[in-house]
């Protein structure tokens, strides 16, 4: 998977209270598929982006948001969105 564009980053931070689906995301210490309630897509990009560091083994993860035929986000995305947005992926939409 490659680099996103300047324009599907934009659309995923319009989308950042999105619900999602997380799936794929291994917890190390505990040696099994994590349960997550992350409730919106920034917070799941939030997550996945650092989740190496928490213990979590995120190389199979996917995060599955908006319409089906949307491509889901996996792990080199989300560390690419979190570098370009960071904590405005966490910020309330003012515009809704």
């Amino acid at each position: 998977m490659g680099m996103m564009s300047d324009e599907a980053m934009a659309a995923v931070l319009a989308s950042r209270e999105d619900e999602v689906q997380v799936l794929g995301v291994f917890d190390a210490v505990n040696k099994k598929e994590a349960a997550l309630e992350l409730r919106s897509l920034g917070e799941a990009v939030q997550f996945i982006a650092n989740a190496s560091v928490l213990g979590y083994d995120v190389r199979a993860a996917m995060i599955f948001f908006g319409p089906r035929e949307r491509p889901s986000l996996r792990v080199q995305h989300c560390e690419q969105l979190w570098a370009k947005y960071g904590m405005l992926l966490l910020a309330p939409d003012c515009m809704s």
